[in-house]
């Protein structure tokens, strides 16, 4: 019966290569002092060593590889907390949905427009649905004005998407914020 095969642990990706996991025969290496030269690893490793530091691969696709002589823990520290800003920095746009019935009062549908506005000033896009029940169907006419009346006072702020379109028993726009 055949032994298996030793496997190797998956390489995390996002972690870069430290010290003797670094591959490559000859490496650009960055200094703590900026100094820039190409050397062999095992030399770039004694001359981390001696100053008491990690030897990081930044660089594992450039011919040849750029290592730095850093503290490990602070580099990985240091990315998070770029990472980390550049998520905070990130807006996700999302998408509000307002819903009316072919028969929706003047009064509500101008509490909906207003709701409809905020959303857009924010930067959020608006899915406007009229819901059609029973013989409701029988009004689509009336709730594609009224998507369209909804469009045309919101026309400052907006710009249809897609326009009204039917989906089933739903009539459905999405509106989205006009760049200034």
């Amino acid at each position: 019966m055949a032994r298996p095969r030793p496997t190797r642990r998956p390489r995390n990706d996002d972690k870069p290569r430290v010290n003797n996991e670094i591959r490559a025969s000859e490496v650009r290496l960055i200094k703590p002092d900026e100094e820039h030269e190409i050397v062999s690893v095992q030399k770039a490793l004694q001359i981390a060593e001696s100053f008491n530091m990690d030897l990081v691969e930044v660089a594992p696709n450039a011919k040849p590889p750029v290592c730095k002589v850093i503290d490990f823990g602070k580099f990985m520290y240091e990315k998070k907390k770029k990472e980390k800003e550049a998520k905070k920095k990130q807006h996700t746009i999302q998408v509000k949905e307002l819903r009316f019935r072919p028969t929706t009062d003047d009064h509500d549908l101008e509490f909906k427009t207003r709701h409809a506005r905020e959303f857009l000033e924010g930067g959020d896009k608006v899915k406007a649905t009229v819901q059609f029940r029973g013989r409701d169907m029988l009004y689509t006419e009336q709730g594609e004005e009224l998507l369209k009346n909804l469009a045309e006072e919101l026309s400052d702020v907006s710009k249809i998407e897609s326009n009204p379109t039917m989906e089933g028993r739903r009539m459905i726009m999405i509106l989205s914020p006009s760049k200034d």
